[in-house]
């Protein structure tokens, strides 16, 4: 009887001991994985396709963002997590605890990189800004429509594709289009949400100043509803040179030519009723929103503005020929003396 009283209280003391230390380890465990990192700088690191947990904590540790690799795959491995941690890039703050830097892991919360493609540039012009992107990969794919791609700010996380963000931008002009498309107002002439992203290249175009867009948007629903031609000097450069700059044989910018203004394209307004055949650049948001819901103007006219002798990027409205012949003078007269001066540094 004694003897199996020893032996009880023997194997109580034994699994009290083992108990206390089995607590006070995982008291240590918690501390070690939630206590404040190595790191004296902040730090991205990457997760490359395919990396393991094993590899990545192994890295970590020699590169002193966090102390232990065997402690963040035992805690990876406590928790089921060891296959979860995500391919991209990763900000880690000085003093990021092992547990904090395997959530950020797990949570794919990576750096986001942004291009921004403004409003009314061609397709062209923003394949190549995106081609340039040093955080895109991959290759361009073949060439969209003339304004089937959104202008807009994206984020997105390095490694992305220069083919799925092109896709992105379509689907998102894609959207726009499916939203707006049923606002529109009644009477409009045109028929196809196409047509509207044409005259929405165009207003996009001819406005340098967003709060004109509406305005320059009513005066083309105007001119289409009276019969009239656009006549807009976007669509000459585009039937000229797909939207480029113009150039002289010096390589200095030069004003479309009579020969320019007077030549039958697909684009060119001036030789062509109605609307052209694709649109000229990529429009956004509110110039598609506001060809398809215009305000009602009386002006018929409009030319770049020339004020104290300089070109302002504002533009003079009017009702009457005559008052656009005036406007046009000045225009003209502004714009020579521009290129003189240019010509003249340039020499």
């Amino acid at each position: 009887m004694r003897f199996l009283r020893a032996l009880f209280v023997w194997i109580f003391m034994l699994a009290l001991l083992a108990g206390v230390s089995l607590g006070a380890g995982w008291v240590w465990f918690n501390n070690a994985i939630n206590s404040p990192g190595p790191l004296a700088e902040e730090r991205v690191i990457e997760v490359a396709p395919g990396e393991t947990l094993t590899a990545v904590a192994a890295r970590l540790e020699a590169e002193g963002v966090i102390s232990d690799a065997r402690l963040m795959r035992m805690k990876a491995r406590l928790d089921k997590t060891e296959l979860a941690i995500k391919t991209g890039e990763y900000l880690i703050e000085p003093g990021t605890s092992l547990n904090k830097v395997l959530s950020i892991l797990i949570e794919g919360r990576s750096v986001l990189y942004s291009i921004t493609l403004r409003e009314g540039l061609t397709t062209a012009q923003m394949l190549r800004l995106i081609e340039k992107h040093d955080h895109l990969a991959g290759d361009l794919p073949e060439e969209p429509p003339e304004g089937s791609m959104l202008p807009d700010t994206y984020m997105f996380h390095k490694g992305m594709t220069r083919a799925e963000l092109v896709r992105k931008m379509q689907d998102a002009q894609a959207k726009v289009i499916e939203e707006l498309w049923p606002t529109r107002q009644e009477g409009l002439p045109f028929d196809t949400p196409e047509e509207a992203v044409i005259l929405a290249s165009i207003v996009e175009k001819e406005t340098g100043k967003p709060s004109e867009r509406d305005e320059v948007a009513g005066l083309f629903i105007g001119r289409l509803k009276k019969g009239m031609r656009l006549e807009s000097d976007p669509t000459i450069i585009y039937g000229v040179s797909r939207g480029e700059p113009l150039y002289n044989a010096k390589g200095q910018r030069r004003p479309i030519l009579l020969s320019e203004k007077n030549r039958v394209t697909d684009w060119n307004t001036y030789q062509m009723d109605g609307l052209p055949k694709t649109p000229i650049a990529s429009p956004g948001r509110e110039a598609i929103a506001a060809v398809l819901n215009p305000p009602k103007t009386d002006y018929v006219f409009f030319v770049a503005e020339c004020k104290d002798g300089k070109i302002t990027g504002d533009h003079v409205f009017s009702q009457t020929y005559a008052q656009h012949q005036r406007a046009v003078a000045d225009y003209r007269a502004c714009a020579n003396r521009e290129i003189a001066r240019e010509r003249a540094g340039s020499n």
